[in-house]
């Protein structure tokens, strides 16, 4: 499938394991390029729902894109009762995020940008996770072993936590852990 991108090489500028494997799962031939140090900011009066798709083209306008290489940058936002959250910076703060999402449905979404030399075309995807009244007990488990610290919002769907504490999605199960593939796949699918 996707034959039509054979003539390209396709990059993906991001260091999530996770994104790796959700575009591996596409069976496309890619290579992971990080560029460090990309400052994510936006301006203070985007709403929140846009900031991923903006970051995205952000990281994009970072990278060079020459020949026939074919770019895939992703941002991934958490957003809760209109607040914004992104990934924790300390145990504490995973601990926080977690117990604000305890009980509560929130929005996440991902941005995604592709860009060739020809041009770049930017999407985004939302989902709807309800999450069940978490313990401190179970919150204190999952960050103790399951370090959340590079996750939007302190979680991964796929890790424990999305076993015992998700109610119900309603959206893409992949977005939520960082790239909605099937809306990736159409947008490839038709370049």
């Amino acid at each position: 499938m996707l034959d039509n991108l054979k003539k390209y090489d396709i990059v993906l500028a991001s260091g999530s394991p996770r994104r790796r494997e959700l575009l591996e799962g596409l069976g496309l031939s890619f290579r992971v390029e990080v560029i460090k140090g990309i400052k994510e900011c936006y301006p203070p009066t985007l709403p929140v729902d846009e900031v991923p798709e903006y970051l995205s083209r952000l990281k994009s306008h970072a990278y060079n894109v020459t020949g026939n290489e074919l770019l895939i940058t992703a941002d991934t936002v958490v957003v809760l009762g209109g607040e914004l959250i992104g990934k924790p910076h300390s145990e504490q703060e995973a601990r926080e995020m977690l117990r604000k999402l305890s009980g509560n449905t929130h929005t996440v979404v991902t941005g995604v940008t592709i860009a060739t030399v020809h041009g770049s075309a930017s999407f985004s995807c939302k989902s709807q996770v309800e999450f069940a009244v978490l313990t401190d007990e179970e919150i204190d488990y999952y960050v103790d072993r399951y370090q959340p610290l590079d996750k939007a919002g302190s979680y991964g769907i796929q890790d424990w936590i999305g076993y015992m504490g998700i109610k119900g999605i309603n959206g893409s199960f992949y977005n939520v852990m960082g790239l909605p593939v099937q809306r990736l796949y159409s947008v490839l699918k038709s370049m």
